[in-house]
């Protein structure tokens, strides 16, 4: 077989791995050692907080004093079904996020190693930063319009009454209306600085993480296995989605704030990135873009261990 038909099929192999791994750390998390919790029913409601602490009205008293103050009146008013508007959405984002980061991620690898570093060995670390925040601007693209809804859909409920939800169709059929096909990308600048910087960060702080872990035990242990153990890919994949938060939280509050706006306060312009970001530090200062960040870092540690140890057992498995 080809040079090139092997880079091909090792790229479909990325897009299906990185699906398979979303999916199935979102449906099966006990299979991975973690808590039954630690899957769907608690990841999404830990979105849903965050989304709804980022989107507070600006200028005006605060529906929400902190997170527990959040859950707390979220369970007062909807229930536990309040933390569970538009649940759909992520379902299908987790897959196509991952594929899409995935697949991306390896085939910016093999044009670097064949075009720029001329190696067929692994890639320096920064060329795998570089690769990484390739794939974030590429998935941007695929995860804009999902997040949109989605997080119309998370705060709805509490600025337009306690009257029926609309559904994901009704708020598509919206969007489609004010603004046409590139209403769906409303955000667009949020997301892509996000998932830019944030993969960078992600695959970079996994491969550093995952290369130290296997050298110090190497260094300890001659004779020991040259993959990495179960535990050092969990721990990579937990630092790495530490990292993706941490480095541009604020794009994601900005984003979030954008696209909320119209369910917030409907009598308001659709702001641009500079504006939303303008209004948000005006009216609570950095700290306000930081908002659901606490939450966020603790729902990232375990799903996105999962996330890199199911990938990496697929490879592994299907070598």
């Amino acid at each position: 077989m080809s040079e090139e038909a092997l880079s091909a099929k090792d790229s479909l192999k990325d897009l299906l791995f990185g699906s398979v791994s979303a999916l199935y750390t979102l449906t099966h998390p006990h299979t991975l050692m973690f808590p039954r919790c630690v899957g769907k029913t608690i990841e999404y409601p830990f979105d849903t907080i965050k989304v709804r602490l980022q989107s507070q009205p600006h200028g005006q008293p605060l529906i929400y004093n902190s997170t527990w103050d959040c859950i707390r009146k979220t369970v007062r008013s909807e229930g536990l079904t309040g933390f569970y508007r538009g649940v759909s959405s992520p379902i299908v984002g987790a897959a196509a996020e991952n594929a899409t980061l995935f697949f991306s991620y390896g085939i910016a690898q093999d044009v670097i190693k064949k075009y720029v570093v001329q190696t067929k060995g692994d890639l320096p670390l920064p060329y795998l930063v570089l690769c990484g925040g390739i794939s974030g601007v590429v998935a941007s693209y695929v995860l804009t319009p999902i997040e949109l809804i989605k997080c119309k859909m998370q705060v709805e409920q509490v600025y337009s009454g306690q009257g029926k939800p609309n559904t994901v169709l009704g708020h598509i059929k919206h969007v489609w209306k004010m603004g046409g096909l590139k209403g769906f990308w409303f955000g667009q600048t949020g997301t892509l600085l996000r998932e830019a910087g944030g993969s960078a960060s992600w695959f970079g702080v996994y491969e550093l993480v995952s290369k130290t872990l296997k050298e110090w035990r190497l260094g300890r242990r001659a004779n020991s296995d040259d993959t990495n153990t179960i535990g050092e890919l969990l721990f990579s994949g937990a630092s790495a989605g530490i990292a993706y938060n941490l480095s541009l939280f604020p794009a994601d509050t900005v984003k979030s704030t954008m696209q909320t706006g119209s369910i917030v306060n409907p009598e308001q312009k659709p702001m641009t990135f500079q504006e939303a970001a303008r209004t948000i530090y005006k009216h609570g200062g950095v700290k306000s873009f930081y908002r659901g960040l606490g939450i966020t870092l603790a729902r990232a540690i375990p799903s996105n261990a999962a996330i890199f140890f199911t990938y990496e057992g697929l490879k592994n498995h299907f070598k």
